[in-house]
């Protein structure tokens, strides 16, 4: 039986499905992954260098996009590797530093989340109060907190994962997965298994909590309003709304399939869907908050201009 001093590596199937369309999905991934590192870079310089953008808000979306390209970081590289590579292969240390990063991400980028809907809120219900209740102190605790919470949370999870003696080597992903990892063990996983609900009940719940809150209070008071102040709230919380679907629905998916046996639906879209929320959610979030929004297209265009006549 091997034990986990015997386990160094492990190879990732799902790059098998592949290898006919290797090259093309190289430089799709290429493509898609210097998009990313581009349209976050620009939308993080742009909140930056204009103080008109230095509010809680503006600075939550920053947040936002330096998770998109942690989160990144922590995928594109081993992605681009492993579609050209024979083996597929990944060590274990990168792994268990794969599944921190990924685990991370998530879980910041849902708490963000959560943090900017009760940012709209207390911007949409008390306008007059707002640089009050959101005060720097405040937004900055709330910024502190959106990475503290998953680093600590993650750190646990990559510890207890660690410890297990493993009897295989198969994942059946493109990337590292916690929870794949554990189904590899030789031992006992109660523990791990006990604290992976826990962690995924403190990922998920307070946030959803704070997000249905501030919603159901922004919708008691927009009901309430003239149509004109409806329809700035509609516009002030519509890119917030899409970007908290288009991450909610990827990351469901792929706890579901991750938990429940998903063999009826076709392997290729399990594949897609895996890595959703990782490829595509880091570059609609600069467009969602930056294209659609005229004040920061002009900053973006004004940083571009500089750019080129400084060469």
């Amino acid at each position: 039986m091997a034990n986990t001093s015997q386990i160094t590596s492990f190879i990732l199937t799902a790059y098998g499905e592949l290898e006919d369309l290797s090259y093309f999905y190289f430089l799709l991934v290429l493509v898609l992954y210097l998009a990313i590192i581009f349209s976050n870079s620009i939308l993080i310089c742009a909140i930056y260098l204009d103080r008109q953008f230095h509010k809680p808000m503006y600075c939550f979306v920053c947040n936002l996009c330096v998770n998109g390209l942690y989160g990144s970081m922590g995928l594109f590289p081993c992605l681009l590797v492993n579609i050209l590579s024979d083996k597929h292969e990944i060590s274990r240390s990168s792994c268990l530093m794969q599944i921190f990063c990924l685990h991370t991400y998530g879980v910041c980028e849902f708490t963000n989340l959560a943090v900017m809907a009760y940012d709209r809120y207390v911007s949409i219900c008390y306008p007059l109060q707002y640089s009050t209740i959101m005060s720097p102190f405040k937004a900055n605790a709330f910024i502190t907190f959106v990475w503290l919470f998953p680093f600590c949370k993650s750190s646990v999870t990559v510890a207890l994962t660690s410890q297990l003696p493993l009897c295989g080597m198969y994942v059946e992903k493109l990337y590292c997965d916690n929870f794949s990892l554990v189904n590899l063990a030789c031992t006992n996983t109660t523990v791990n298994n006990i604290y992976g609900l826990i962690s995924l009940s403190l990922s998920v719940v307070p946030q959803l909590s704070l997000i249905v809150y501030s919603y159901a209070k922004i919708l008691k008071i927009s009901l309430k309003a003239s149509n004109s102040s409806r329809a700035k709230a509609i516009n002030t919380c519509t890119p917030h709304i899409i970007s908290l679907a288009n991450f909610s629905i990827a990351c469901t998916f792929e706890i579901l399939q991750s938990r429940f046996d998903m063999s009826k639906v076709p392997r290729g879209f399990r594949i897609v869907v895996s890595v959703y929320a990782l490829l595509f959610t880091p570059l609609l979030n600069p467009i969602i908050y930056g294209i659609r929004s005229e004040t920061v297209r002009k900053s973006i265009l004004k940083i571009l201009r500089a750019t080129v006549q400084n060469r």
